[in-house]
């Protein structure tokens, strides 16, 4: 089963002068804007949405692989941090942090299945190098 996942945004103005507004089909709405951006603050980020999307993914992703192993998991608590620096291209590293309440077992075996679920993590994967598809690209 596939499900597809929405959103808009618009851009008003310059990079440096204007502001955005982002809308994600589930209804919440996002304003951004490049000061926030470049210099911490303001408003949202589409690093912030990225740290947001991986960080829910990853912890579901960790359940997942706790439970398959034979591990109850009771809580996975994930923050995310994702590094924006233009002068080196953009995003330059995300790092994720894991707490998780699970009986029974021991850290080496808790960190094996917590860096699986992150190379198996389907955010993970997408930010790895997923192919883009520009499929309109029109002026109105």
């Amino acid at each position: 089963m596939a499900v597809t996942s929405k959103a808009n945004a618009v851009w008003n103005g310059s990079l440096t002068e204007g502001s955005g507004q982002a809308k994600l089909s589930s209804g919440s709405e996002h304003s951004f804007t490049w000061k926030a951006r470049a210099e911490e603050g303001g408003s949202t980020t589409p690093e912030e949405l990225i740290a947001g999307a991986h960080s829910a993914c990853y912890s579901m992703a960790l359940s997942n692989e706790l439970h398959d192993a034979g591990f109850k998991s009771e809580q996975v608590a994930v923050s995310a941090e994702v590094d924006f620096d233009i002068s080196k291209g953009g995003i330059t590293e995300i790092r994720l942090s894991v707490e998780a309440k699970v009986a029974d077992i021991e850290q080496a075996k808790f960190e094996e299945i917590a860096n699986a679920a992150k190379e198996g993590c389907p955010v993970s994967k997408a930010l790895a190098g997923t192919e883009i598809v520009l499929t309109s690209a029109k002026l109105v």
